[in-house]
C-alpha cells in the first residue's frame, strides 16, 4: 500500500477512536507535520468523508459520522470488486449467502455516499446450479452499467457479439433490461429485446453497453414473474413448446440445502429451516411424481392438477406393489 494511503487509513482510524482530536496531537501520533495533517484531512475531504474542524487557538478536527467500525477507504474499482464478491457469495457452494448480506449491509453503511451510491446500483439476481461450468469472465464496468440500466429502468443500447468478444459478428440491439442473473458459471441480461418484441437473455460477456442511455420504460411483467424459474426455464427447455412438456411445482418438508443437490435442473427456494419449495420439469407426469417422491419428505403439490393426477396414480401403484391397498408407509 502506497505510504500516503496507509497514512490516510491511520488518519481516519484515530479520528474514530475519539470525538476530537487538536492537530498538533494527531501531527504526534502519525509522525508527521500539521501542515501535512491538513493536506491530508482535504484529501479525505475530496474522498467524501466529513471531518469538520474546530475552531480555536490549537484546532483540531472531528469525524462527522460515527460508526461502530472505523471508515473504510476504497476506490471506485475496488467497491465494485466488494460489491460483486459479496452479491454473489452464495454461488461459491459455502453457506456464507446470508453472511455476506449482512458483511456488505454493514460496509455500505461506512462508505462515503458517493461510493454508497456506485454499490447501490448494482443488484443480481443468484440462480445456482450444482454443476457449474468455467466461469466467463465479464468487465466490471459492464456489469456495473448493465446493473444501473436496470435500476434506472433505461432503455439500453448495446453491441453484441455473437460469436466471441473479437467483435467480429456484432449488431447494436436495443433492449428494456429487466434482471441481471447468474446462471452456470456466466452472466446473463434478461431483456425485453424492442426489435424482436420478445423476451431474450443475453451473455453479458458479449455486450458492450453504448451511452448515452435511451429513455426510461415502465417494466413489463417477467413470464410466470419468477426469475429464477425463467431463466431454468430458458436454458432447460421447460419454457419451450419443444421442451419438457411437464413442469410442476410442490413444496417440500426438508431443508433446501438438502434438496439442492439432488434437484438436477430444478429450481429450489428455501421457505424456512425445515420447508423448501422445488419446481421442477419432467417428460411425463409419472416421471415427475416419481422423482419428487424420491425424496423421502412430505410433498405439498401446488400444481398443477396433472400432477396431482400423476401422484394419486403413482400410490396406486405402489399399494398394489405392496401387496394390500391399505398399505402404509411405515408398513403396518
Amino acid at each position: 500500500m502506497p505510504k500516503t494511503s496507509a497514512r490516510l487509513l491511520s488518519l481516519l482510524s484515530l479520528l474514530q477512536l475519539r470525538r476530537e482530536w487538536p492537530g498538533a496531537l494527531l501531527a504526534e501520533r502519525l509522525g508527521v507535520s500539521t501542515r501535512t495533517v491538513r493536506r491530508d484531512v482535504e484529501r479525505l475531504r475530496e474522498l467524501g468523508y466529513p471531518v469538520a474542524a474546530a475552531k480555536g487557538p490549537d484546532g483540531g478536527y472531528r469525524l462527522g459520522a460515527g460508526t461502530e467500525l472505523p471508515p473504510l477507504l476504497f476506490d471506485d474499482e475496488q467497491a465494485v470488486a466488494l460489491a460483486v464478491a459479496l452479491g454473489t457469495a452464495s454461488l461459491s457452494g459455502a453457506a456464507i449467502g446470508d453472511a455476506a448480506a449482512r458483511a456488505l449491509g454493514t460496509v455500505r453503511q461506512v462508505m462515503p455516499a458517493r461510493l454508497r451510491r456506485r454499490i447501490d446500483t448494482f443488484q443480481v439476481t443468484a440462480v445456482e446450479r450444482s454443476e457449474v461450468r468455467a466461469p466467463s469472465p465479464v468487465d466490471s464496468g459492464v456489469l456495473m452499467a448493465l446493473s444501473a440500466a436496470v435500476r434506472a429502468r433505461e432503455t439500453l443500447r448495446f453491441d453484441y457479439a455473437r460469436k466471441g468478444r473479437d467483435g467480429a459478428e456484432s449488431a447494436v440491439r436495443r433492449a428494456e433490461p429487466h434482471h441481471l442473473v447468474t446462471w452456470d458459471g456466466r452472466w446473463y441480461l434478461v431483456a425485453w429485446d424492442l426489435e424482436r418484441g420478445n423476451w431474450r437473455t443475453f451473455r453479458a460477456d458479449r455486450i458492450t453497453p453504448r451511452t448515452p442511455a435511451g429513455p426510461r420504460f415502465t417494466p413489463r411483467a417477467l413470464p410466470g414473474g419468477d426469475v429464477a424459474a425463467y431463466i431454468a426455464g430458458r436454458f432447460q427447455g421447460y419454457g419451450r413448446s419443444d421442451g419438457m412438456p411437464c413442469r410442476g411445482e410442490v413444496v417440500l418438508g426438508l431443508p433446501a440445502a438438502d434438496v439442492f443437490p439432488f434437484a438436477r435442473d430444478g429450481v429450489v427456494e428455501a421457505l424456512g429451516p425445515d420447508r423448501c419449495r422445488l419446481v421442477l420439469g419432467s417428460w411425463s407426469w409419472a416421471g415427475l411424481a416419481a422423482a419428487v417422491g424420491a425424496f423421502d419428505a412430505d410433498i405439498e403439490v401446488v400444481g398443477p392438477d396433472e400432477l396431482r393426477a400423476a401422484f394419486a396414480r403413482l400410490a396406486g401403484r405402489c399399494a398394489a406393489a405392496a401387496g394390500q391397498d391399505g398399505w402404509q408407509p411405515d408398513g403396518r
